[in-house]
């Protein structure tokens, strides 16, 4: 008798033992990852997961030069020379020889002057969403952080 219960009561213990399990397992932030949402996708901190990926070089004054060009078609009152001498000053404290303050000075410029460009063009360029989008990363650079995040 006990062994022909215990056949038929087997599918109800395993699934009274794996509820709590998977609660437990999303408790703790796991299934995510089970669904192809983990992998470090910035869910937790809101960053954009490419920028958590190793840069490349030119990635920090490109990012820069380009979000003071969007900060300025939008309207954003900051200085723009200064942003980019405050910049400039940042890499050189990181010991860029000469040959790569030329290399970065030159990404940065040329990304500011195409962004700038393709935003005259758009007459709709600064809607709502993409101001919100600009002010935290100008303000983090206008404070001096110039991190890769």
């Amino acid at each position: 008798m006990c062994t022909n219960l215990w056949k038929r009561c087997r599918p109800l213990v395993a699934a009274a033992s794996a509820i709590p399990l998977l609660f437990t397992l999303g408790a703790c932030g796991t299934m995510s990852s089970l669904g192809g949402g983990g992998d470090d996708d910035g869910a937790s901190t809101g960053i954009a997961s490419f920028t958590k990926k190793r840069a490349d070089p030119m990635d920090r004054p490109t990012r820069v030069g380009w979000t003071s060009a969007r900060a300025a078609r939008c309207g954003f009152v900051f200085d723009p020379a200064r942003l980019r001498g405050s910049y400039l000053a940042f890499e050189q404290s990181y010991g860029a020889d000469p040959r790569r303050m030329q290399e970065i000075q030159r990404a940065y410029d040329y990304s500011l002057e195409a962004t700038a460009e393709g935003a005259k063009q758009n007459t709709g360029y600064c809607t709502r969403e993409r101001v919100d989008e600009i002010r935290p990363e100008l303000n983090r650079y206008l404070s001096g952080d110039f991190r890769t995040l």
